[in-house]
């Protein structure tokens, strides 16, 4: 996109500069300001953008979190839709080119480069090719000159110093075409049966972007060099860096590094590919023996092409059409929780399909048999929409949510991590998408959403629905005794709906607290800080009733605070005839809701509220975990207390639940790989008395709902068993308070439970299982070594390097030097719960007829780490990584909740947190040869799945 400055941008950036500088306390709303609906949306401020002169556009944003590092990512406007016939597949193709030698990294030299300073490839280094683009990925450590520099040149590169030689591009052949064997399946033949339906008279319903397996194989070298001499140029490219180092810096670096690209002197112009309207209603439907679900889906197609937001009103328009949304999928939740629900979920909304198209959109997943009744219910609820509108009621609570969410990312807005800010700019960059920061969405919001009428959220759907430029599409499993829906059954049901007598919604009230009294309260009676200060300090707090609550305040986040809890026991306490009545059951105890209000209750009084909480009841221990932000940190605390004392019970419910478990799971079978790790866990089980194995419907409908809801009343019934944690940004006096009316108040005694260990164990040792599921030629293998011993923490450190090391050769044998697999990988384990045990797996999806010969290759790698050790270099890449990634993770509540919590858990030292990267440093390739040779060499189970002969 070729950004010329003007006038309008030049003053809305005045304008936002103004704003900033103004004291939200003094309470300066943007009313105030007469901003006119015409005027052009702001650019966000912290963003600094510029065009050089060959036409390459960049953005720019200084931010720090996390700490010495910076996302760069090189964008073009350049996908498969602009390929030739004889070019099917190679704007993707030419993004693995990319990694395989370019002018100042030959073949493998960019990826073992990166690994060295610690950026894995898959996990950090990456790359995707649409339609219409293709995007690189490629973060950075900022505090190393040499490294950033280098990470320039590598996007300079990607930009235009691609080799593509004939031997670089014939060796990546195998590769490209592993990535479209996985891609294969039911999903793709059903899609490609009617993407000319969703494409009407569009080269996009020919131009997927992994392109044909017979092209992959055949293109000629020239093919690919006319696509990359085409499309990879300067004024169809954005640079976006975003990341801790100041601006000028950055602008530095774009400038030195981009500014001799040139365009080709005689540019190909980048044609639009639109999308045809068409009179009438399509219809599509389609069947597969392998297909895993059903689905419906109505389009009903825009008739012009896509309206860019670029205005202040275009943007208000955007918040009535998310309120619109906000509202609809409310009302089709609800249908999801009735009995005999009519579908799984549903939803709709308006939004992009493909290329220059958007369309109203309803969306829902049935059984098998259900799809018309959940067509139907679709059809109804927009036209019920359309007749009658909805409910000032419903827009009311609509609106809470919606400032709830913007509130919560105004708060937050100077805690981003670079990692979520870059998308925001490649999409302005390839889809004008606005960036006008959080400050000025936030007041926006706050200033309009109060002046948004229910007449104005109403009269969309009547330019959403339309009888012409419409398609349905049902797709869902092809089997015996299943009568497949026809054509005319859908339009004679368009029809009858459009006709049929409805109601308008009728909005039942409920109550606006959750809790209308609190409980009595308890006390704390001793608090501990543990670590003091320490990186890992916490605090805990023992409460009257004998439960622990221990927090960690950090300012990683201004509105979030997490939660967990957790109590051994689970369903190892129970016996093996109540373990196999409940085990479906467990999962439908919460669909009845608490203290009297429904799922759809809760959803309309948690209005405005950002607070959830979901208790479980797991093998060796029952919990709960939630989030929340600290002004909803009470309601937090309400529906944990709830769910302690006042799980409903609503056999209707439960009922609805095992309904939408059969249609989720009924035909789950069908699909190669599920079924295949069912049927290896049943192979590695077989014996086990207490496996409950897959919910089958005969399972589902033998679930005791009964049983299971009086021992969740019996593994809830003591809080004083239970360890509290919590996470976030904490106000320490209101914690106490909270704790001490919502947790101490609950039931507790003295008594303490531990979970019982099974004496059975899995198959391990040399074994062999072969499994044929699936028509498309693909393979799945998996290779596990596992067995008991006796846990011990640096054994178990270099055992999950050992891992990361083995997966390094993997990719190396056998994705670049047998072009056998697109990924592959291996992961080891050594774990003390329930029992001392270690687990190494090493696992890749690839061609049937290779699936013993790269199994015996992966085998051999590994012997050599065996026989050998590992190499230096590859252990020092894992130990980069390693701390790379746990700088950010110190920085993460999720991180710090998880390792709180597991010390408790599996009784080991928090200390292990602070000593972390000391303990990696420590690593040696004697402590990785040791653990291959103690545990890989007593046999180990090769498990394949091929297709069916």
């Amino acid at each position: 996109m070729n950004l010329k400055p003007s006038k309008k941008i030049m003053l809305s950036m005045l304008m936002v500069c103004f704003i900033s500088m103004v004291s939200f306390a003094q309470e300066t709303t943007m009313e105030q300001k007469e901003i006119s609906p015409s005027d052009p949306i702001p650019m966000n401020p912290d963003v600094k953008t510029g065009v050089l002169s060959n036409g390459l556009t960049y953005y720019i944003q200084n931010n720090g979190k996390p700490e010495d590092k910076v996302e760069l990512r090189l964008a073009i406007k350049a996908g498969s839709i602009l390929e030739t016939e004889d070019q099917r597949g190679l704007a993707h193709f030419m993004e693995h080119m990319n990694f395989n030698g370019t002018t100042n990294f030959k073949k493998n030299e960019l990826v073992d480069y990166l690994q060295s300073i610690g950026v894995e490839f898959g996990a950090d280094l990456n790359a995707y090719t649409g339609f219409d683009q293709t995007v690189y990925i490629l973060p950075i450590p900022s505090d190393d000159p040499e490294k950033l520099d280098k990470g320039f040149q590598i996007l300079q590169d990607w930009a235009g110093g691609a080799l593509l030689t004939a031997e670089d591009i014939d060796e990546e052949r195998g590769v490209v075409i592993e990535e479209y064997r996985t891609r294969l399946g039911a999903a793709t033949r059903m899609q490609s049966k009617y993407l000319d339906k969703i494409a009407y008279k569009s080269q996009y319903a020919d131009r997927l972007p992994i392109g044909t397996k017979e092209n992959l194989e055949n293109f000629k070298y020239e093919s690919l060099r006319n696509f990359q001499k085409d499309w990879y140029r300067p004024n169809l490219m954005a640079v976006i860096a975003v990341g801790d180092l100041d601006v000028e810096t950055l602008e530095k670096k774009i400038k030195a590094n981009f500014s001799g690209l040139e365009n080709p002197k005689n540019p190909k112009p980048r044609q639009e590919f639109g999308s045809e309207n068409h009179e009438g209603t399509f219809v599509a439907i389609e069947w597969d023996e392998e297909a895993t679900g059903s689905q419906v889906q109505i389009y009903y197609k825009d008739k012009g092409d896509v309206k860019k937001t670029r205005t202040v009103k275009d943007y208000r328009d955007n918040m009535v059409e998310g309120l619109f949304t906000q509202m609809i999928n409310n009302r089709l939740r609800e249908y999801s929780n009735k009995p005999n629900p009519p579908f799984i979920f549903g939803f709709s909304f308006h939004g992009g399909i493909i290329g220059n198209k958007e369309a109203y959109q309803s969306i829902a997943q049935t059984n098998e048999t259900g799809q018309l009744e959940a067509l139907k219910t679709l059809l109804e609820e927009n036209e019920r929409v359309k007749r009658f509108g909805f409910n000032a009621s419903e827009l009311e609570r609509a609106k809470k949510d919606y400032f709830a969410r913007t509130e919560r990312s105004y708060k937050d807005r100077d805690k981003q991590e670079s990692g979520r800010i870059v998308g925001r700019y490649i999409q302005n960059f390839l889809q004008e998408s606005p960036m006008p920061g959080a400050e000025w969405t936030y007041n926006y919001v706050k200033s309009q959403l109060p002046t948004i009428k229910l007449e104005e959220v109403n009269g969309l759907i009547k330019d959403f629905l339309h009888d012409d430029n419409r398609l349905v599409v049902l797709t869902g499993p092809k089997k015996d005794g299943l009568t497949k829906v026809t054509e005319k059954e859908v339009i004679d049901l368009l029809d009858s709906v459009k006709n049929a007598e409805l109601k308008g919604y009728e909005d039942e009230e409920v109550r606006s607290e959750l809790m209308a009294n609190k409980p009595a309260k308890g006390s704390i009676s001793n608090v501990t800080v543990n670590n003091k200060g320490k990186l890992n300090e916490t605090t805990t707090m023992t409460l009257s009733n004998g439960a622990k609550v221990t927090y960690k305040k950090t300012d990683f986040k201004n509105d979030e605070i997490l939660f967990e809890a957790f109590s051994y026991g689970g369903t190892s306490l129970y016996s093996d005839d109540v373990l196999k009545q409940t085990a479906s059951a467990n999962g439908g105890l919460t669909e009845a809701g608490i203290d009297g209000l429904s799922k759809n209750d809760m959803t309309k009084v948690m209005s405005g509220k950002i607070a959830n909480v979901r208790p479980y009841i797991g093998g060796l221990d029952e919990g709960m975990r939630g989030s929340t932000t600290p002004k909803d940190l009470e309601t937090m605390f309400q529906m944990v207390h709830l769910y302690f004392t006042k799980l409903d019970k609503d056999p209707e419910a439960f009922a609805s639940f095992i309904s939408k478990q059969k249609a989720f799971l009924g035909n789950i079978l069908s699909n190669p790989n599920v079924s295949f790790s069912i049927a290896l866990g049943e192979f590695l089980n077989e014996g086990n008395p207490r496996y409950t194995g897959f919910p089958t419907p005969e399972r589902l409908d033998k679930a005791n709902y009964d049983l299971a809801y009086e021992k969740y009343k019996e593994r809830f019934a003591n809080a004083g068993d239970f360890n509290f944690y919590f996470v976030g940004n904490i106000d320490e006096a209101k914690i106490a308070e909270l704790a001490e009316t919502y947790i101490a108040s609950l039931p507790g005694t003295s008594e303490r439970e531990m979970y019982n260990v099974s004496s059975f164990r899995p198959k391990s040792g040399a074994q062999e299982f072969t499994y044929r599921k699936g028509t498309e030629p693909k393979s799945q293998v998996n290779l596990v070594f596992r067995g008991e011993t006796k846990y011990d923490v640096n054994e178990a450190r270099a055992m999950n390097a050992l891992g990361e090391i083995l997966s390094i050769k993997l990719i190396e044998k056998l994705r670049e030097e047998e072009g056998g697999v697109y990924g592959a990988g291996a992961r080891g384990a050594i774990r003390k719960i329930p029992y001392g045990n270690f687990n190494f797996s090493i696992s890749f999806p690839c061609a049937p007829e290779n699936a013993e010969k790269l199994a015996a290759a992966s085998i051999a790698e590994l012997q050599k780490i065996i026989d050998n050790g590992p190499e230096a270099t590859d252990l020092d890449k894992v130990k980069k990584a390693l701390l790379l990634t746990r700088k950010e993770q110190l920085e993460q509540n999720r991180f710090w909740l998880s390792a709180i919590k597991n010390a408790d858990y599996n009784k080991s030292d928090l200390d292990n947190v602070v000593n972390y990267e000391a303990n990696v440093n420590a690593l040696t390739t004697e402590d990785i040869h040791n653990v291959a040779k103690k545990y890989l060499q007593d046999g180990y189970l090769k498990a394949i799945l091929l297709p069916e002969e």
